[in-house]
């Protein structure tokens, strides 16, 4: 469980140079706090060369490059200093196609994230490409 507070929302709003009062005053959160709030802080040996860590949800895959593929993001409420946020990730899909230049894996992860009162907040689904 997280907590959205008032001076991490305004920290955010001024790094990512939001110009709404109610970001900047840290009383609601921009559309992709959440993304700050609940990414995992890790070492970098946990990293991959190009800064991303490898995702525990995934099998070992004999893909060693990684792309976006996409991101769909609906929103249900903002997000709300004060607010205790749960956030669970689930792999939804992995799949292989065969691409022009060989074999291809796509995986899709959903991020549900919701108040502490179980009530629904967001839904993320990334789609990421392994090839």
């Amino acid at each position: 469980m997280e907590l959205a507070t008032s001076r991490d929302i305004r920290k955010y709003s001024v790094a990512t140079r939001q110009r709404l009062s109610k970001y900047l005053e840290g009383i609601e959160a921009p559309p992709l706090f959440y993304v700050a709030l609940f990414w995992d802080v890790v070492a970098l040996d946990r990293m991959t060369p190009d800064g991303v860590t490898v995702d525990p949800l995934l099998p070992e895959l004999p893909f060693p490059r990684a792309m976006a593929g996409g991101i769909k993001t609906q929103y249900f409420r903002p997000i709300r200093s004060g607010d205790y946020l749960v956030a669970q990730r689930t792999l939804t899909d992995l799949y292989e196609k065969e691409g022009k230049s060989g074999p291809l894996c796509f995986y899709e992860v959903t991020l549900d994230v919701k108040d502490d009162y179980g009530a629904p907040v967001l839904v993320e689904r990334t789609t990421r490409i392994l090839r």
